[in-house]
Order: structure tokens, then C-alpha cells, then sequence
């Protein structure tokens, strides 16, 4: 209950009745609410259809109390279609979307919310941290994973050990987070709502590319964390900060290393080994199972499941 505390204070109290009856609230992930629709709960890997049905009303009701009856006052976030709340909860949006030209002014007649709940899990990075901090190196590291296989949990454990320290093995260092869809340390109001670690800065709702050149320029970072990077502008702005001497740990979408390779786009950060190793995901054995851990400079696995 501690992790939907503030949400539930957002929810109308028909929603927020049938919400509180689940088993097993700790395990909720999402509250899926769409106009003439019934609700969904997904509870751990259990989906609950409920008999309600959702009503324009019920996502005015939302949406006013995110907004804190302001909602002009969210039309930078609401036009990439998501909110953060208070906790770190991510609320995303569709409906009928208005352009200015080629961009999206707002999405107005909102009918469909979808609620993902916020949760962190402290120490989910030790059985890694390892691999990326040798001794007093860290090695630049990308972190391989298909979806909802834990890549976003792990690099915000990450950030916290890297920039706490841990013990006497790892000291603490500089971080900055390039958090582009406010999913790292899920900022409300400019401040994280997740632990992300005693010297780290965020960028929040910060476009990668731009973010990681910023940090450069004002933040003298030691490490530059960021997710799901997959543009040319991105890899650029990579080579950049490691040129600079930052290192860099980030995510990306994928099944491994083959796939990984047969992307054109990544293969110029495979030639020129702008990573150390690459650290692919799974849920084979439960979210963020570790597959193996490959070194770039010898093409091979150092560790593998």
C-alpha cells in the first residue's frame, strides 16, 4: 500500500473502492481506464477485468487531480503523451491529438489513461555491479533487453550504488541521468521521486542527445546514465562524452548480441568498441535475469547463463 498511497488519492471513489479490495495490491502494475470501457487492474502477471465500466467523468476526475485543477499548467507533458505524478507514477495518455504543423500540439478528448505504477527495488544491481565497476574502472556498458525485463530498474540501482558508493569497494562517484521520458528517477516538480544516488543530477524530460552534451558542458560528470538510446544523434553525443572522458552506461532494446549486430544503426558503436561490455537481459527466470555478460574488445561472452 505504501507505493499507491498517493496514487489512490488521485482515483474517484468508485475506482479507488474496487482498487483497495485486490489481493495483492504491492504487486499492481498498471490501472488501464478507457471511456465506455471496462477497468483493468494488472496485478503482478494477473489481469482483473472489472465490471466497471469507465465514464468521461472518471478520467476528468484523474486528470484534475494530477493537474491539481490546472491542467493547462501540464501541455509540455501532456503533448508526449504522459504524465509523472507524485511517487514516481506514470500516467499515459491518448485521445484526439492536435498539430502545429508536424508536432503535437496537446491531445485533447482524453479517453484512455494508462496508470503504471512506480517501484524500485534497492540492491536488484548488486549481482551486476561487478562486471561494471572493475576495481577503481567502470567500464562503459550497454544493457540489452526486450521489454518489461527490468533494463529501467536495474540502471536506476545502478546510479544509486555508482553515485552512494558501496562499502569500501566502490566509492562514490559524479552522475548524471538523462532521464528523456521521466521513467529513471521519475521527477515531480524537478525532484526525483526515486533513488537515483547522493551525487547524481538528472535531466529530466530531457531529450538524450541534448542532455548528455549539457552534462558534459556544466555538470563535469564522472558517469552518464541514460535509457534506451537508438538514434544517430544519440551515438553521437555518446562518442562525444566518452571522448570527453565520461563513461557511459545505457539500455537498449533487444534480444541479445546477434540482434543487436544485424541493427545498422549500432554498428559503428560495435566497430569502434565505444563499449567495454554489454550486459544482455531476459526474463527467463524471472524479471531482469541475466543472460550473459559480453566483452566487445574479445567478442566473447565472460559470463554466460
Amino acid at each position: 500500500m505504501k507505493n499507491t498511497k498517493d496514487l489512490l488519492t488521485i482515483l474517484p471513489q468508485n475506482i479507488r473502492s474496487l482498487l483497495e479490495k485486490q489481493s495483492k495490491l504491492e504487486e499492481l502494475q498498471e490501472i488501464r481506464i478507457k471511456v465506455d470501457k471496462p477497468l483493468i487492474f494488472q496485478v503482478g502477471s494477473k489481469e482483473i477485468v472489472e465490471a466497471h465500466i469507465a465514464t468521461r467523468e472518471d478520467l476528468k476526475h484523474i486528470m484534475q487531480r494530477i493537474s491539481n485543477y490546472s491542467i493547462y499548467a501540464f501541455e509540455e507533458e501532456i503533448k508526449q503523451g504522459y504524465l509523472t505524478f507524485r511517487g514516481g507514477h506514470r500516467i499515459g495518455i491518448s485521445g484526439d491529438c492536435v498539430f502545429q504543423g508536424e508536432n503535437i500540439k496537446t491531445i485533447k478528448h482524453i479517453s484512455s489513461l494508462n496508470i503504471r505504477i512506480s517501484r524500485e527495488f534497492i540492491g536488484c544491481s548488486n549481482k551486476i555491479i561487478n562486471y561494471i565497476v572493475n576495481s577503481e574502472k567502470i567500464n562503459n556498458a550497454i544493457i540489452i533487453s526486450p521489454p518489461k525485463c527490468g533494463k529501467t530498474t536495474i540502471i536506476r540501482d545502478l546510479s544509486r550504488n555508482i553515485s552512494n558508493g558501496i562499502n569500501n569497494s566502490v566509492k562514490g562517484r559524479k552522475v548524471c541521468v538523462i532521464d528523456e521520458r521521466s521513467e529513471i528517477a521519475a521527477c515531480y516538480e524537478g525532484v526525483p521521486q526515486l533513488d537515483v544516488g547522493i551525487r547524481t543530477d538528472v535531466y529530466d524530460n530531457c531529450k538524450k542527445s541534448n542532455g548528455i552534451i549539457m552534462a558534459i558542458r556544466s555538470m563535469s560528470p564522472e558517469v552518464i546514465i541514460c535509457d534506451e538510446i537508438g538514434t544517430e544523434e544519440d551515438m553521437k553525443s555518446i562518442l562525444h562524452a566518452i571522448n570527453s572522458g565520461v563513461n557511459i552506461i545505457a539500455t537498449i532494446h533487444g534480444f541479445g548480441i546477434d540482434d543487436l549486430k544485424n541493427k545498422v544503426i549500432y554498428k559503428n558503436m560495435i566497430d569502434f568498441e565505444l563499449f567495454d561490455l554489454a550486459l544482455v537481459l531476459s526474463n527467463r527466470r524471472g524479471t531482469g535475469t541475466l543472460e550473459g555478460v559480453y566483452e566487445f574488445k574479445s567478442e566473447k561472452y565472460l559470463w554466460r547463463l
